[in-house]
């Protein structure tokens, strides 16, 4: 084209530039935008909060503990001739765990039941005359010095009975103690000590141990200062109690897997341990089929109360500030979105228990509140619709 060729005119230059965008538009591939109201005002998904009644619970780390627990030791000298139990089995009170050699027990039984024997033969003798004294003397037949021997004579024959009775009772419990038999019924552990071997009275190690399996302790530890707050809580009345005062616990296994049957709070220790700050609660869980063994790893979830008008916000509508402290976003009654800090006490599920920052009838932003700037005009529509709206419209630019 010359220098001196006419210009086109504008309207042709635009006319090419409009062909294709309708031919793009008519293939299916126009811009993406984010979602818009009606004259061009983000969209918001929002969710009115309401006050709800929430159990809260907390979840704290313990062991398994017998329920009771007795240590088997010999109270009597002597060789074990026989072991009457297998070991990891079920005994019940009074079996017998081991027999010791009775023998020289027996001797000794015997000889203080003859002692005894003879003891009460004299104090008839002895009683018999003090009576015949006391009528003698009465018509001076005898001295009075007489009749007070007799008298003392009596007593000591009274003595020596009572004496006699004592040895022979200590020598019954005694050989008795050679049957050594398990205190209470439980399941009982491996044996420290064999047929043949040689057991002193009262000697430091058992010779086995018994342990009552069902029901079962569970001990966990519990922050102080998390006791204390439960305690203000219930005293300005935000929590109440559930049903009767003992509060209910279920179990986690140490597998993660949760226990079939619910225990209850036993009791609250009374002491801090200075080291860690903590107190020990006791909770007792039955244990039929004694699936809970002695020393187990478990956790514990401990029934804290009832929260009548807690608010509970979704995770995904609380974000972090520069300072890392929980903020939420509310469309205020202007339509403006507006960030609010919050005090989130504790995740419940997938939701944040709000304590400050919120309140009831307050429009939550769920999603869609990167779209928008904090204190800019927004739309406010139920939370869902946004994503349900952007989604189809990621499809049909996909087909």
């Amino acid at each position: 084209m010359s220098a001196h060729s006419p210009s086109l005119p504008p309207l042709r230059l635009a006319l090419p530039a409009a062909a294709l965008a309708l031919l793009l538009t008519a293939c299916g591939e126009p811009p993406q935008r984010p979602a818009m109201g009606a004259q061009g005002t983000p969209k918001v998904g929002v969710s009115v909060l309401q006050p709800q009644r929430v159990a809260l619970s907390t979840e704290l780390p313990g062991r398994t503990s017998p329920y009771l627990i007795a240590e088997v030791r010999p109270q009597v000298a002597g060789i074990v001739l026989m072991r009457g139990f297998r070991e990891g089995s079920d005994v019940r009170a009074g079996d017998t765990l081991y027999q010791i050699d009775a023998a020289s027990y027996q001797a000794s039984y015997d000889g203080t039941k003859a002692s005894l024997a003879k003891a009460e033969a004299t104090l008839r003798s002895v009683t018999l005359k003090e009576a015949r004294y006391k009528e003698l003397v009465a018509i001076h037949a005898v001295s009075q010095q007489d009749a007070d021997d007799s008298a003392a004579a009596l007593a000591q024959a009274e003595a020596d009975v009572a004496s006699a009775r004592a040895a022979m009772e200590t020598a019954r419990i005694n050989l008795a103690h050679t049957r050594i038999t398990t205190p209470i019924s439980g399941r009982i552990g491996k044996s420290a000590v064999t047929a043949g071997a040689l057991v002193t009275a009262s000697q430091a190690t058992a010779m086995a141990t018994v342990q009552q399996l069902d029901p079962i302790y569970v001990d966990v530890t519990q922050p102080s200062a998390a006791a204390l707050r439960l305690k203000h809580a219930f005293a300005k009345g935000e929590l109440t109690r559930s049903g009767d005062n003992a509060a209910h616990v279920s179990l986690l296994l140490e597998d993660g897997t949760p226990y079939p049957l619910p225990g209850r709070l036993q009791f609250s220790d009374v002491t801090v341990d200075p080291s860690t700050g903590a107190i020990t609660l006791r909770a007792v869980f039955p244990n039929p089929k004694a699936e809970l063994l002695p020393g187990m790893y478990v956790r514990a979830v401990l029934e804290e109360g009832i929260k009548e008008q807690a608010l509970l916000v979704p995770q995904q509508a609380v974000t972090r500030d520069a300072a890392g402290k929980p903020l939420a976003y509310v469309v205020d009654g202007e339509g403006k979105m507006q960030p609010r800090p919050l005090d989130t006490e504790r995740a419940i599920g997938d939701q944040w228990l709000v304590t400050r920052g919120l309140q009831a009838g307050d429009r939550l932003v769920v999603d869609g509140a990167q779209r928008a700037r904090p204190g800019a005009p927004v739309e406010a529509v139920p939370a869902g619709t946004t994503v349900t709206a952007t989604t189809a419209a990621t499809q049909a630019t996909q087909r």
